[in-house]
């Protein structure tokens, strides 16, 4: 039985009343099903329906059609058993400004029928070094700790699938590093993990498989290794203060002074090499990486194949 679900899942928002605009399909016929103790990839631009699927998922909203289940129960139908067996870290840092962490990871326990669990609140705590801030009220936090606080509600009665939503925005490398270890234990121990981020270097490092989302819809669904075996393409990076020439700025990928370039192969990269000085651009800092999933995820969002360049003597050309 899978972990979670999603069997013919659409979401239709219907327009302001009397706007004229089309209703918005935030989900479209989204079907797959994630295997009980992965570690799970969600992914897609601003608006691709991550949060909506998210939020169908946790009960907050209802599909249009189609359905969902977590570990066999339909989270309409029977949506207690269904959210009793899921733990979501959500975006937004939102909490009672009234007690202190240990009240409030105690009131959550209780919307579960469990009490008495201080011994696991306190490993929680302690491994997500929050012991000493367990008297202190919620509001005196800092933002890592509510942070922090968010993980330690969402599994404060041992789910065994948990969901994280963007859990690393706008926290520090340290925190960052820490919450990734705890998360890691925890699928060790056969925990289901779902994660979305925008940190494309995380879900490669971290989730086994991906689905990347568009538009509502899924249009990649496979292995991790799978989704980077079909990069094969790899890029020239460098620093630079000068301009392109028009045809490798239509493909280049540039981050203030730094230029990355797709190449399919060594002589490719010797091309745009000789390209680039002849054109009387001064590079530094050259050198050459594999294609990440950042490189993939960018593919199939603007549908093109692994960052195929055009013929070397159209660059040559144009430069």
């Amino acid at each position: 039985m899978p972990a979670i679900s999603f069997q013919s899942v659409s979401k239709i928002f219907p327009p302001p009343q009397g706007s004229g605009q089309p209703p918005l399909r935030a989900v479209d016929d989204v079907s797959f099903d994630i295997e009980e103790g992965e570690f799970f990839g969600l992914l897609g631009p601003n608006g691709a329906g991550k949060t909506t699927l998210i939020s169908i998922l946790a009960g907050l909203a209802r599909a249009t059609h189609g359905r969902v289940r977590v570990h066999g129960f339909d989270v309409q139908d029977d949506f207690a058993q269904a959210r009793r067996h899921l733990g979501i870290v959500p975006q937004e840092l939102v909490f009672d400004p009234f007690f202190s962490v240990r009240e409030l990871l105690r009131f959550q326990s209780g919307y579960f029928g469990i009490f008495n669990n201080d011994d696991w609140i306190d490993e929680l705590l302690s491994s997500l070094d929050l012991t000493d801030k367990a008297a202190d009220n919620t509001r005196k936090l800092s933002g890592g700790m509510k942070r922090r606080l968010l993980v330690a509600q969402a599994l404060v009665h041992k789910p065994p699938v948990i969901v994280l939503d963007e859990p690393t925005a706008g926290v520090d490398v340290e925190l960052r590093q820490t919450l990734w270890q705890f998360v890691k234990g925890l699928n060790q121990q056969g925990h289901t993990v779902v994660l979305t981020t925008h940190y494309l270097e995380e879900a490669e490092a971290l989730c086994q498989r991906l689905a990347m989302l568009r538009n509502g819809r899924v249009i990649a669904l496979d292995r991790t290794s799978a989704l980077l075996a079909k990069a094969t393409a790899h890029a020239l990076r460098f620093k630079t203060d000068s301009a392109l020439p028009p045809a490798l700025a239509a493909k280049a990928r540039v981050t203030g002074r730094i230029v990355e370039l797709p190449a399919q192969d060594s002589a490719e990269i010797e091309r745009l090499l000789r390209v680039l000085r002849e054109a009387g651009v001064r590079v530094e800092d050259v050198e050459v990486r594999k294609a990440d999933l950042e490189d993939v995820f960018i593919d199939l969002m603007h549908d093109r194949g692994a960052w195929a360049l055009p013929p070397a003597s159209a660059v040559q050309e144009a430069a």
